[in-house]
């Protein structure tokens, strides 16, 4: 048990990517998760040939089978889960539908991958964390969840309205507070993340904060000790309103 585990969503490129590498970095034994296996190899493979104690792992979020199956390979492998960073998703909403709040379509893409998917990976994992000594749960949220912040005018997100994504986040952070408050009695601890504005694919690469600053936030909480906190919601240590 002296060294963690640790399985990160989303993890073949972007902010998932580094928070598998620093993670490593860290001494965790980090899974690098992503939907195409051959894939997260050649990605995981690169980090390993570093000297970093990574391999990878098939899930995709939105296949049930898929999930399952890879809680059962890490079970296998391993035998428990120490860390789970719930990374994966997708920003679907498009600019010339802001009028209009997005399509359905998009609505329902963002809700499967952003929170249904989210939710039944936790499920999935959550029998192998509750055998570790001390589990931890990092959903990758957004400052762009934040009710408060929306509804403020002064705030600096109150202009920035993609209905679908920040609906989604808010969504998880709600969930958030609800696993933590189902797990308050275990060692588990729950807790969501705004990365920052970061430059990724997601955004077009723009963005104020490199990558490797945008992972610090999940690998902080990901790290917690047993007097940290959970039921949160925070950028690199600083707390945000829900």
């Amino acid at each position: 048990m002296s060294t963690k585990i640790a399985l990160v969503t989303g993890a073949t490129r972007g902010i998932g990517l580094e928070t598998v590498r620093q993670l490593a970095q860290a001494g965790v034994q980090a899974l690098l998760a992503g939907r195409d296996r051959a894939r997260a190899e050649a990605v995981a493979g690169t980090l390993a040939a570093d000297g970093l104690d990574v391999s990878a792992i098939a899930l995709d979020v939105e296949d049930a089978d898929g999930i399952a199956a890879a809680a059962r390979e890490v079970e296998q492998r391993h035998g428990r889960l120490d860390i789970l960073v719930n990374n994966a998703g997708v920003l679907l909403d498009r600019p010339e539908e802001a009028g209009i709040g997005s399509s359905l379509q998009v609505w329902r893409r963002t809700f499967e991958t952003n929170v249904f998917g989210l939710v039944a990976v936790t499920q999935a994992f959550l029998p192998l964390l509750r055998r570790s000594r001390a589990g931890r749960i990092v959903n990758v949220s957004s400052i762009l969840g934040s009710l408060a912040l929306h509804s403020d005018p002064a705030s600096p997100i109150y202009d920035f309205k993609v209905p679908a994504y920040n609906s989604s986040k808010s969504a998880v952070n709600a969930w958030t507070l609800q696993l933590a408050w189902l797990l308050r009695d275990t060692p588990i601890k729950v807790n969501a993340v705004h990365p920052g504005y970061v430059r990724t694919d997601m955004n077009g690469g723009e963005g104020q904060l490199s990558i490797a600053e945008g992972a610090r936030s999940s690998v902080r909480m990901a790290l917690l000790d047993d007097e940290g906190p959970s039921g949160t919601f925070t950028h690199d240590g600083a707390t945000l309103p829900w």
